[in-house]
């Protein structure tokens, strides 16, 4: 058995949930830094391999939701899982707060627009799932910000009714080849706390930070019952949540780059295959380049 495979970190909608139970640090996956980069390359070029074979073979396509706290290293997994995918067959887009266009919309409608084509990945860095986090711990964007009828966001089961829309969202995305997979980086308080505390002593990380950052953290208990309750309610046999332990970025890394290409070898793909007469014909063209190369 592969050692990423030792952590039950994929949870199919069976049982319960309970996030207070989740890993957010592990043994480390690797012996040194040497070791971790050999693994993470391996693993790296493994998943283009099968991305160049989704792409040949134009069938399946894949989307990829990462959802964290902040400081939890969603844009360095990103950057470090995908870094020697081929590009042609990778896309990636960041969801932002909503703009005003966004806003005279149905809440999935900018997450429709973005998602993948046939033999490609599509990777979201946050997503819809915003609606079950953010809006739900500050329910006040629903009267403030979201034009909702007051008929339907008065009614007893309008959270329901969200979970409900992205089940079958994502079951129709399955339906259709879009193989979807999340990803929850679960974070600890205490290190998310030291993460913070760089961006705001490190001059070079300055950028990252962000005062609301901090007073995201005071609803920290809000949050973590928002994340149970969606990974409980979203979560299937087709599209699990992976809630993968990020203390430790490298073992998080590994273990999301082995999840994905675990998932990419289970598909049934392979490159066209061409006839006897196409072959015979292909090589025909072998004579037609050594000819043009004589001529010069």
């Amino acid at each position: 058995m592969s050692k990423f495979n030792t952590l039950p970190l994929a949870f199919f909608g069976k049982g319960k949930f309970e996030i207070a139970q989740a890993h957010t640090q592990i043994e480390p996956l690797y012996k040194d830094k040497k070791d971790y980069k050999k693994e993470l390359k391996n693993l790296q070029k493994k998943i283009d391999e099968h991305q160049n074979k989704m792409y040949a073979h134009d069938q399946y396509g894949m989307l990829i939701v990462f959802q964290a706290l902040d400081a939890a290293g969603k844009d360095s997994t990103i950057k470090n899982v995908f870094k020697d995918v081929h590009p042609l067959g990778t896309a990636f887009h960041s969801f932002k707060r909503p703009s005003d266009k966004e806003l005279d919309h149905d809440y999935m409608w900018r997450c429709f627009k973005e998602l993948p084509e046939r033999g490609k990945i599509m990777v979201f860095n946050r997503s819809y799932y915003e609606e079950l986090l953010v809006v739900k711990v500050h329910p006040e964007i629903v009267d403030n910000a979201q034009k909702i009828p007051k008929a339907l966001k008065e009614k007893a089961d309008f959270w329901e009714n969200r979970y409900s829309d992205i089940r079958n969202f994502e079951k129709y995305l399955n339906n259709n080849g879009i193989v979807v997979m999340k990803f929850f980086l679960n974070v600890s308080k205490k290190e998310q706390g030291r993460r913070l505390i760089d961006r705001i002593q490190i001059q070079e990380k300055n950028w990252k930070f962000e005062e609301g950052d901090i007073r995201e953290r005071g609803f920290w208990s809000e949050y973590q019952q928002a994340y149970e309750e969606l990974i409980n309610k979203t979560s299937s046999e087709e599209s699990p949540w992976h809630v993968i332990p990020a203390d430790d970025k490298k073992s998080m890394r590994l273990l999301v780059a082995a999840a994905i290409e675990k998932k990419l070898a289970s598909l049934d793909m392979d490159y066209p295959e061409t006839s006897d007469e196409r072959q015979a014909e292909l090589k025909k063209f072998i004579g037609t380049i050594q000819e043009q190369d004589a001529e010069d």
